[in-house]
């Protein structure tokens, strides 16, 4: 049944192809800059928390370093950003939730410092009164289901305190769900379905990037509502577990959800993925050494990583990864699912971003390269964030369903 839609984006590219080959460069450019700074941009997965914790970061001042900050989002026009609460695995139980409950914190400061320029959103309607307002809207998701410790009512107060999002896991297995960063393979245990379908009834969207293949599988059919991989990108272009082969992009369309597409360059380039590999050796202990260095600021072990890659890069030890590889994956996951199931993921300010995406300013080059791809407007401003809206709005919908079933 996907044949249809997918043969009618054909058709729609080649329409737009036509009509951007008559198109002079400048005159897409300035079509490209039109449609961003007019749609509603959402990215689903930025680690800036990390920053107001650790480094006391404000995010209303251009900073030299990291991708995010409210001038540099203005010029790219990010109009709703989900800040990732992240906690390492290696930060278990009461400590974990204590941690994440902080981050919680620093984001709703940022809001009250910044409110002439962000507002705390919880629902797709919060995100478009936000662009009515010429506001940013801020939104959160957890980044691990072992933020909960187990219990049910942590992922109540969560979603009490503004979260929205939840990944089943991040790089190791949980006692109820397993991870992509582990070999075993594990699913949902019967703990582990109650917490999607309570996920389900609060109206928090289940996010399945960092989860294991089964698990995605479990999580499909289990939930009663839409999913997203807040930031994930194709393993048939870069086979990186943490990817998405093209059966689950299939199946996670099929329930009506949305690939938000990573930019880190691990998981855009195979070739640098491979090169990467191969001078483990060599690049692991200089990695560990900045751990250390930061092992009390974790926002800075990020930056570290970042200046690490970049200086293998320059040295010709790594291959170079455009900003184009992100839209090689957008336009794998369209073709894969349609363009009613793709959106944007960065990990900015937790990744290594590909040259020409360093940061949220420099989001119109992917617009301009759909469009001269021959996407349609329509299209775009699905990718850009109108899918995510829709993924939202729907949650919200079997949440009061389920809300109301009970009374």
């Amino acid at each position: 049944m996907r044949a249809l839609p997918i043969l009618a984006a054909g058709v729609a590219a080649l329409a737009g192809g036509l009509l951007v080959n008559s198109m002079r460069a400048d005159e897409i450019s300035a079509r490209a800059r039109q449609i961003q700074m007019s749609a509603i941009v959402i990215d689903t997965h930025d680690d800036t928390p990390q920053r107001f914790l650790f480094d006391n970061f404000d995010l209303g001042r251009r900073d030299t370093e990291g991708s995010i900050d409210i001038p540099r989002m203005r010029q790219g026009n990010l109009g709703g950003i989900f800040f990732s609460i992240w906690v390492p695995v290696e930060v278990q139980g009461p400590a974990a939730t204590k941690r994440a409950l902080d981050l919680i914190d620093t984001v709703r400061e940022q809001v009250a410092q910044h409110p002439n320029d962000l507002t705390l959103a919880t629902t797709a309607e919060g995100v478009r009164a936000a662009h009515a307002q010429h506001k940013i809207a801020a939104l959160m998701g957890v980044e691990g289901g072992h933020m909960i410790d187990d219990d049910l009512r942590v992922l109540r107060d969560f979603y009490a305190l503004g979260v929205r999002y939840m990944t089943l896991t991040h790089t190791a297995d949980t006692d109820w769900a397993g991870s992509s960063g582990s070999t075993k393979n594990t699913g949902l245990t019967d703990f582990g379905k109650q917490v999607v379908l309570e996920m389900n009834r609060l109206g928090m969207i289940a996010d399945i990037s960092h989860v294991s293949d089964k698990t995605f599988y479990d999580a499909v059919a289990v939930s009663r509502a839409p999913m997203i991989a807040s930031h994930s990108s194709c393993r048939a272009i870069c086979d990186a577990p943490r990817n998405m082969t093209d059966d689950m992009i299939r199946a996670l369309a099929a329930k009506g959800g949305v690939i938000q597409i990573n930019y880190h360059i691990g998981f855009l380039s195979q070739e640098y993925k491979d090169a990467r590999k191969a001078i483990d050796a060599e690049y692991a202990p200089r990695d560990k050494a900045n751990t250390d260095k930061y092992a009390d600021d974790e926002a800075q072990q990020i930056i570290a990583g970042q200046k690490l890659s970049d200086e293998f890069v320059r040295a010709g030890k790594l291959p170079k990864v455009s900003y184009e590889k992100i839209v090689d994956h957008i336009d794998h996951a369209v073709k894969i699912a349609g363009a009613d199931h793709v959106g944007l993921g960065s990990d900015f300010d937790g990744a290594v971003m590909p040259i020409g995406m360093e940061d949220a300013s420099m989001l119109p080059k992917i617009t301009e390269s759909l469009l001269r791809r021959g996407y349609t407007e329509s299209d775009i401003r699905k990718i850009l964030g109108e899918n995510t809206l829709r993924v939202m709005a729907e949650v919200e919908r079997v949440s009061r369903e389920m809300r109301n079933a009970k009374n």
